[in-house]
């Protein structure tokens, strides 16, 4: 909706509604689709009227319902007219109504209009006559109604081109103001659903000491690096860090470190001006100055050129960068989040990484774990994948059988949270019409893959009842972290009662912070 308050504070608007008032003794009025008259009410407050006639019609009640009604109708026949004006007939009679459209993308708004104005000339005596029958109506006058300023062809051509100056300045006002909201809208329906700490899927101890951290340094805007396998969310962290940031109404700009040559990836980086290479035609800005006061996100940074680390060394110290091809340094101020899969150490002891530029990186340094290593999220990201793929496809919400889930659940996905994405967008697709998903329907290496070392170690000689106890262990252990620590579920599952399990889960001393401490102690 237009700000109709804010519409008369435009400058461009108020130096229109004098012009107007000066040269063509006009008055001019906001009215909104509705056919509410927008500055009506402060206009009276002020008794700021050019026009005579206007000003002879408004001291009195029943002259204000005339213009008012007459200016509803103009403003209706606006709304179903393909024109973008029209000057109409007012409504005494003998004045002209000029009415400018106001409409964006398609959608009309309201209307500018104009009052009053002849096109030709009018006798004083039937000016009379319009009086003496209003008089009779009740509408009482302390002078003679004065003709309204007559407009030659020439005048009313500027007169008109003027008014529809007035709806353009409106339209630009709103489309502005439009912008700049669905910007906020886009950026905080980003930092509200998105981007936000309790969007993020994991309930497991590692994730919950990453949340915990990603809250300490919200209000920081160090350097961060960080570290994990492919597919661990390693951008969506980067973005978090990003909106949740004293940055987050600046730029967040993303560049692959890998994806560029080395004269890529520094044209890309810094700029270049016009004539430094073949091809370059005109000056582009780099990827720097787009982020300036905002956050640069360097993905896959193990694989940058040594030669171009020096040059990033070079503006996270100083702040300066020269674009290729340029003698001219310019200043920046970004934030930098960088990520890799690699092990930046390792690599600075091979003489490919600058030690150096790794310490001014990895002032605040995080690791995300695999999807391995926080087996217990594994059935809350596939309930989260198959309600958001369902919902967007428009299908019943899907299930997976007993026997599809552990399979999900054993497979070890080296590809971690992108790789369990990109299954379960797989299954939504293949299922069809089907309800409940069954393990044929899982990827074949999914299907087929046997965790030896899942039972390792239970004992194949010795006595039977240590055995069974020790695979009993392993069985309950595993069901706990399957079903999320749903205790009824597993029991259910295992064919005993849930008492019973509870016994034997205090027997072999399996409650959740054990057992979770013992993952994080084999992750180590």
């Amino acid at each position: 909706m237009i700000n109709w308050k804010e519409i008369e504070s435009i400058h461009v608007v108020n130096k229109l509604e004098k012009i107007l008032a000066q040269w063509f003794s006009t008055d001019i009025f906001f009215i909104d689709k509705q056919g509410f008259i927008q500055n009506f009410d402060e206009k009276l407050k002020k008794n700021d009227f050019k026009n005579t006639l206007v000003k002879s019609l408004l001291i009195h009640e029943k002259g204000r319902s005339l213009i008012s009604d007459a200016f509803f109708q103009a403003n209706k026949k606006m709304s179903h007219d393909s024109e973008l004006h029209l000057s109409l007939l007012g409504p005494l009679g003998f004045e002209k109504i000029f009415i400018s459209k106001i409409i964006y993308e398609g959608e009309f708004f309201g209307s500018v209009i104009a009052y009053a104005y002849l096109d030709q000339s009018v006798s004083q005596d039937f000016i009379h006559e319009v009086q003496l029958k209003l008089e009779n109506d009740g509408i009482k006058f302390l002078k003679k109604l004065e003709q309204p300023q007559v407009l030659t062809e020439n005048q009313k051509k500027y007169f008109y081109e003027l008014t529809d100056l007035v709806s353009q300045e409106v339209i630009a006002f709103y489309s502005e103001i439009r912008k700049r909201e669905d910007r906020i809208i886009s950026l905080n329906s980003q930092l509200e659903n998105r981007y936000s700490y309790d969007a993020m899927i994991g309930k497991s101890k590692s994730m919950q000491e990453l949340y915990s951290l990603l809250d300490k340094i919200k209000h920081s805007e160090s350097t961060v690096l960080i570290q994990g396998e492919n597919g661990t969310g390693k951008e969506l962290i980067a973005k978090s860090i990003h909106f949740n940031s004293p940055r987050k109404n600046r730029e967040f700009v993303t560049v692959n470190c890998s994806a560029f040559n080395e004269n890529l990836l520094d044209t890309e980086l810094f700029g270049h001006v016009k004539g430094s290479f073949t091809g370059a035609i005109k000056d582009k800005k780099g990827l720097f100055e787009i982020a300036n006061n905002g956050t640069l996100f360097l993905d896959e940074i193990g694989d940058m050129p040594l030669s171009m680390q020096v040059k990033l060394l070079r503006v996270l110290q100083e702040g300066t960068l020269i674009p290729v091809g340029s003698t001219q340094q310019k200043d920046v101020d970004v934030r930098i989040i960088a990520a890799t899969n690699k092990d930046l150490k390792e690599m600075i002891q091979k003489g490919l990484f600058r030690e150096d530029l790794y310490y001014r990186i990895n002032v605040i340094n995080l690791i995300l774990p695999s999807l391995r290593n926080r087996k217990e999220d594994i059935l809350l990201l596939i309930d989260h994948f198959i309600a958001r793929g369902c919902k967007e496809k428009k299908i019943p919400l899907k299930s997976f059988s007993k026997n599809a889930l552990e399979k999900l659940f054993d497979y070890p996905f080296p590809g971690n949270i992108r790789e369990l994405e990109n299954e379960i967008e797989r299954i939504i697709v293949l299922s069809g019409n089907e309800v409940k998903i069954g393990e044929e329907i899982l990827s074949q290496r999914i299907r087929e893959f046997s965790d030896k070392s899942k039972f390792q170690g239970i004992r194949a000689v010795g006595k039977l009842k240590d055995s069974i106890e020790e695979l009993e262990k392993t069985m309950i252990r595993e069901g706990l972290i399957r079903n999320n620590w749903n205790k009824s579920k597993l029991a259910k599952e295992l064919g005993i009662s849930r008492a019973g399990l509870i016994i034997k889960v205090e027997k072999y001393q399996l409650d959740k912070r054990k057992v979770l401490n013992t993952n994080t102690d084999e992750a180590a």
